[in-house]
């Protein structure tokens, strides 16, 4: 992607000073831990971590990130404005047809994800929007810790709220956003690039 090598810096992970992520486990080790705590055991069991679901394939990807959704009180009913992060075609078209947003509204970044195998921890959303080739805004929050969903569903993560630009100038061009997924280890489970444009409506 055109601006990869830019962007590397402000894509990594911001580190707690002094802290060191431990070393990684598979589901089967952590549930083998303190097996007999048993308030531990229903914390791990709500994680998707048990002993039953510890078997399985362990190849691929430890996390796909399936959608990345902007979702806001101010949309119209039944509107929705979401990416199918599986699908080349639209993450492509978002670049030539940008999204709109409404200016100077609450809006938030939601993204669902599924956890294939192994646990998750330290993993964060990162994005960079820049307008003409000026970085404007970053964003970085923590998905969390997960395991595996016992049902198979995906999980929903929905982002601190934040507010649209608004003004002549802010609706004037359009802003183009590169995203990441990745943990404090430095790996990237996803990175896309998409556009949005800011109007006076949705």
């Amino acid at each position: 992607m055109s601006s990869a090598d830019g962007d590397q810096d402000d894509l990594r992970p911001t580190c707690t000073e002094g802290y060191k992520p431990g070393a990684a486990k598979t589901a089967e080790e952590y549930a083998k831990l303190d097996a007999n705590d048993e308030s531990l055991s229903r914390w791990k069991a709500s994680l998707g971590i048990t002993t039953d679901a510890t078997a399985g394939d362990t190849s691929g990807p430890k996390v796909s990130v399936l959608t990345l959704e902007l979702a806001s009180p101010t949309l119209p009913p039944g509107k929705q404005l979401s990416i199918d992060l599986n699908d080349p075609k639209q993450i492509a078209e978002t670049k030539k047809n940008p999204i709109i947003i409404k200016e100077g509204v609450e809006y938030n970044v939601r993204i669902t994800f599924k956890v294939n195998h192994s646990i998750i921890s330290g993993v964060r959303y990162i994005h960079i929007v820049k307008r003409a080739g000026l970085k404007v805004d970053k964003l970085e929050q923590m998905l969390g810790s997960y395991g595996p969903n016992p049902t198979g569903e995906p999980y929903i993560k929905n982002f601190d709220p934040e507010e649209s630009p608004s003004g002549i100038i802010a609706r004037s061009g359009s802003y183009n956003v590169r995203s990441r997924v990745v943990d404090d280890d430095g790996e990237v489970y996803a990175d896309w690039e998409w556009s949005f444009k800011l109007a006076k409506e949705w």
